[in-house]
């Protein structure tokens, strides 16, 4: 498929479906927590309700990956993904409790899964010097979904509350899926490569260097600016308009980055973006539970959107760029289930010391963890650089 380019219709098309999928994924996650709080949950359940979307993905992806290089079929996984999206939103219709909420985190997370096959489906359509941009852009479109979510929820929360939100999400899980309908896929070529040479690309340093980037970007936007720091502007006053502002506000700066790096806007690629922008969220981690300012943290929510516009679609194609494209599915599963590792432990850590001694304490290990990827990418790309200089000498 690959380089076999779309039509324009059929990229828009496309990419329209991309962003009801995420519409149905997190119309409800602004006030996911506030919900659960305001129902008497525990903040550790919380954290372990928050975290399950990440266990189904994380348990899930590798195989999906796998089934995918296999199949190669696209079309299929992608209309699953679709109807797992609608039908986790049903059960927080009809189970609209802590024990309904686990149960639907864990069927989005078998959602997400499928989002393996849309990556793969929509950047094989494009030259490998093409990767970087479609990656951004199909990344835009899934932040796209995400703003007309927590606008949607911003809006209409008080007025149609938690239950509401979540038929809106079942619409968007179903209108995903009539839309895959008109997917247009070659008839596949079958597989000659057997199990053992698929799984052969998880040896690649460099898929298991950014897949640890991207496992700290997922966990971290995920249990900050998607859950936690919702519930801290809570704590201080905000109410439930003021929290959907400032969620609409990181997801408007996450479609900018994500627009102007799929303009490739930015100087010096991912040697240079990657480390600063872990800095960028290292220093929003210890912000936000220090400041004590509504405004001030509404202000640093733009800080998040360079970890979902920028440092997701360059973690997404550096680990990307030295797998063959046979084993591109099989690589794309083992990338996402490595980072769904970030958002089922993340925000569990995050719930425990929250419990245990504050929300200072689980942002600031946070900040730490960033920290440390920083570090991690550095000194990766200064060994690779020494390295190409040795070969030239």
């Amino acid at each position: 498929m690959e380089n076999n380019k779309f039509s324009k219709k059929e990229e828009m098309i496309f990419l329209i479906s991309v962003s009801f999928f995420w519409f149905a994924q997190y119309v409800y996650i602004p006030y996911q927590t506030i919900y659960l709080t305001s129902i008497n949950v525990g903040t550790s359940f919380i954290g372990i309700i928050v975290g399950a979307y990440g266990i189904s993905q994380m348990l899930l992806r590798l195989p999906v990956g796998l089934s995918a290089d296999i199949v190669r079929k696209h079309k299929y996984f992608i209309m699953i993904g679709g109807l797992s999206s609608g039908m986790a939103s049903l059960f927080r219709v009809l189970m609209p409790n802590g024990v309904g909420f686990l149960i639907a985190n864990l069927l989005s997370g078998l959602a997400s899964a499928m989002w393996i096959s849309f990556m793969v489906f929509y950047t094989g359509h494009f030259s490998k010097e093409e990767q970087q941009s479609a990656t951004a852009r199909i990344v835009m479109f899934n932040n796209i979904g995400m703003l007309m979510g927590f606008i949607a929820s911003t809006l209409l929360y008080n007025s149609i509350s938690m239950r509401g939100l979540c038929v809106l999400s079942v619409c968007g899980g179903v209108t995903t899926f009539l839309l895959s309908l008109s997917i247009k896929e070659k008839a596949p070529e079958k597989s000659t490569h057997k199990v053992g040479e698929l799984i052969s690309v998880f040896s690649n340093k460099r898929l298991l260097l950014f897949s640890f980037i991207a496992l700290i970007q997922q966990g971290v936007q995920l249990t900050t600016s998607m859950s936690f720091t919702n519930q801290v502007l809570g704590d201080l006053g905000a109410s439930n308009a003021i929290i959907g502002i400032s969620s609409i506000i990181y997801m408007v700066s996450s479609v900018t980055f994500s627009a102007l790096s799929s303009k490739n806007v930015f100087k010096g690629g991912p040697r240079v973006l990657i480390p600063t922008v872990l800095v960028i969220i290292a220093t929003y981690c210890v912000l936000v539970p220090t400041v004590n300012s509504i405004p001030i943290i509404m202000a640093l929510q733009i800080l998040p959107g360079t970890s979902s516009g920028i440092l997701f679609s360059c973690a997404t194609s550096e680990a990307m760029k030295e797998v063959k494209p046979f084993q591109k599915s099989t690589a794309m599963g083992f990338f996402q289930a490595f980072y769904a590792i970030g958002m089922t432990t993340f925000p569990m850590l995050t719930g425990k010391l929250a419990s245990s001694y504050s929300m200072s304490s689980g942002f600031f290990a946070l900040a730490g963890i960033a920290v440390l990827g920083c570090l991690i990418a550095v000194t990766f790309y200064r060994a690779e650089k020494s390295c190409k200089i040795d070969k030239a000498v």
